[in-house]
C-alpha cells in the first residue's frame, strides 16, 4: 500500500513536506505543492485522515450545524459553505438540530468525535449547549455561530440585521395604513430567544401601534404551527389586516391558511414574509419578501473560520451582520376601508 514516504520520494521532498502539502498547503511554494500533488495523483495515494486527526488532535474538517436541512435557507447556506470550504482544501460534515437542544448535543458530540478543526453552528433555541461549545473551544475547535446566537456567547457570529429588518417590514406596513399587524413568532422569551420576535413588540410600540394580547400567542418555527396560528388570528372578532411571517418556512403555512379561509391577498389581508423562497414569486399575487443575503453570509462564515484555523488565532472573535432587502411584489396594500 502506498504511503506518505512513497509520495515524498516520488516528489523529491521530505516526508514532512509531503505531509504539509496535504495538511497545510498554504505554507508551501507553488512549485513544491505541484510536485507533491502530481506524486499523489500518480501513485493514487489516499491519506488516512482519521489517523492524522488523532495524531494532531484535530482533522482537516469543518463541521456545520444548521437548523433544518430541508428548509431552503439552510439548504442554500449549506451549499455555499460546502463550496467555500472545499475550495480552501477542507472537508465538511453537516448535521441539523431541528431547533432541539438535545439533538444538537448529540451532533456536537459527533463533531467532537471527528475532531473538527472548526464549527459553524446555528444553535438551537432555549438554553442551548453553550457550555459544551465552550468545552470544544477549549480543546482547540474554532466556534462561529450563524443565523442565531446564544445569550452570553463569547463566540463570533454571522447574522442578518434582524431588528433593522423587522423595523423595515413593520414600517412598510404602517406606511400603507395598517394598524392591526400580527407577527408569526413566539413572544415568550423563555421559549424562544429570537431577535426578530424580540424586536417586533418594540417596533410596534415605537410607531404607536397596539399589540393585542390575542395577537401574542405565538407560533413555532414550523409550517404547521404557522398554519394553525394564522387560522386562529384571522378568525378573531378583530383580525389583523396584515400578517408578517418571520421565516419562509412559516410563510408556507400562513399562505395555506389564508387560502383555506378564502381570503384575498392583499384585498382582505396583506402578507409580508422573510425569505425569498422559490414559491413566493410563483403564487398570485407574488409575495412581498425581505431577502437575506444567504450566499454572502455563508462565504463570510467559511472565510472567518478557515482564516482563524490557518492563522492559529483561535481566540479571534469576528461578529459580522448583513442587511436585508425588501422586495415589493404586490401582496401588501392599504387595508380595506370599513363599510
Amino acid at each position: 500500500m502506498t504511503n506518505i514516504h512513497d509520495v515524498a520520494r516520488r516528489a523529491g521532498v521530505s516526508a514532512t513536506t509531503a505531509k504539509r502539502a496535504i495538511n497545510e498547503p498554504q505554507l508551501l511554494t507553488k512549485a513544491t505543492l505541484e510536485r507533491v500533488t502530481k506524486a499523489i495523483n500518480d501513485l493514487n495515494y489516499e491519506p488516512d485522515r482519521t489517523a492524522g486527526a488523532l495524531r494532531r488532535g484535530h482533522s482537516h474538517t469543518i463541521g456545520l450545524m444548521v437548523g433544518n436541512i430541508i428548509e431552503p435557507f439552510f439548504a442554500q447556506l449549506t451549499r455555499t459553505v460546502a463550496k467555500a470550504v472545499h475550495a480552501r482544501g477542507y472537508a465538511l460534515i453537516v448535521a441539523d438540530n431541528e431547533y432541539d437542544s438535545n439533538l444538537e448535543l448529540e451532533n456536537l458530540r459527533m463533531f467532537h468525535g471527528h475532531r473538527v478543526s472548526g464549527l459553524i453552528v446555528r444553535s438551537a433555541f432555549g438554553s442551548g449547549n453553550l457550555e459544551y461549545l465552550k468545552r470544544l473551544f477549549e480543546q482547540g475547535t474554532y466556534i462561529l455561530e450563524i443565523d442565531h446566537f446564544l445569550a452570553g456567547s463569547p463566540f463570533g457570529h454571522v447574522l442578518l440585521e434582524n431588528a433593522e429588518c423587522v423595523q423595515m417590514g413593520v414600517r412598510y406596513l404602517h406606511d400603507l395604513g395598517h394598524k392591526r399587524i400580527a407577527a408569526l413568532t413566539v413572544f415568550d422569551a423563555e421559549k424562544l430567544q429570537d431577535e426578530r420576535g424580540k424586536a417586533f413588540p418594540n417596533v410596534m410600540k415605537s410607531l404607536g401601534l397596539r399589540l393585542p394580547k390575542a395577537y401574542q400567542h405565538g407560533a413555532t418555527l414550523s409550517e404547521e404551527g404557522a398554519y394553525n396560528l394564522t387560522l386562529e388570528l384571522l378568525r378573531l372578532p378583530e383580525p389583523p389586516t396584515a400578517i408578517f411571517s418571520m421565516t419562509g418556512n412559516e410563510a408556507a403555512g400562513a399562505f395555506r391558511a389564508i387560502r383555506e379561509l378564502k381570503l384575498r391577498i392583499p384585498e382582505d389581508v396583506s402578507f409580508l414574509t422573510f425569505d425569498d423562497y422559490s414559491w413566493t414569486s410563483l403564487v398570485d399575487p407574488p409575495l412581498d419578501v425581505i431577502i437575506q443575503p444567504i450566499e454572502d453570509m455563508g462565504l463570510a462564515a467559511a472565510k472567518i473560520v478557515i482564516d482563524a484555523i490557518q492563522s492559529r488565532d483561535l481566540k479571534r472573535v469576528v461578529r459580522k451582520r448583513f442587511p436585508g432587502t425588501l422586495i415589493r411584489r404586490g401582496s401588501c396594500a392599504p387595508p380595506a376601508k370599513k363599510k
